[in-house]
């Protein structure tokens, strides 16, 4: 199966893409989605959430998010105790599902994909573009938040300068180039490139 990851930063328009994509007969993983509803559901992830950080991470016996997003937000170490509670449960729920799939490809989408070290499993890397000030003004508008908050929240967040030099393909979405076209011509780009790579061993990472 042909693993295709997409990443972004926050308000880069990820969602967008991938509902595209799945109108496009893809499926798609949502990565951050399946973390919050594993932090709920998985009863030894539970006790080691609540070790970490205390009774207060669920109430009413539901993830407490608010509550966890400040103490980790401004707190990069407790971010990263976390994220190593979190991330191999997801990688397990990812690869059940992945087995499940019939598609000549699948997406996982993830905030964090190259973070958390899911982007040494995907055979090709999508980012989606869009500059600072627009996602930050996106984010605000979206979450109902204030600018210095959305910063803060960035801040543990790869950069994305950083994360183009690591990415197969960009799909930009700031407003003036067309989105849809972009996605589409990658999605047949990659349907090509499985076709050709169908049957032929060893690892199909895509070669820039």
């Amino acid at each position: 199966m042909f693993q295709v990851g997409l990443t972004g930063g926050m308000g880069s328009g990820k969602t967008v893409v991938c509902s595209v994509l799945g109108k496009l007969g893809i499926p798609v993983y949502d990565a951050d989605s399946r973390a919050r509803r594993i932090m709920n559901e998985d009863p030894l992830l539970r006790v080691e959430i609540v070790e970490l950080f205390g009774k207060e991470a669920y109430l009413d016996g539901t993830l407490n998010r608010s509550f966890l997003a400040d103490r980790v937000f401004g707190d990069q170490e407790m971010l990263s105790r976390l994220n190593k509670l979190v991330h191999p449960a997801v990688r397990r729920d990812y690869s059940s599902w992945l087995a499940l799939q019939t598609s000549p490809y699948v997406v996982e989408e993830a905030a964090i994909l190259f973070e958390s070290g899911a982007d040494r499993f995907m055979d090709m890397i999508i980012l989606v573009y869009a500059p600072m000030e627009l996602r930050i003004s996106r984010v605000m508008e979206r979450d109902g938040i204030g600018e210095e908050q959305v910063r803060k929240r960035m801040k543990h967040q790869m950069d994305e300068e950083e994360k183009k030099g690591l990415a197969d393909r960009v799909i930009t979405n700031d407003g003036n180039e067309m989105l849809l076209p972009q996605i589409i011509a990658l999605h047949q780009e990659i349907l090509e490139r499985v076709k050709h790579t169908k049957g032929s061993p060893g690892n199909t990472k895509l070669n820039n």
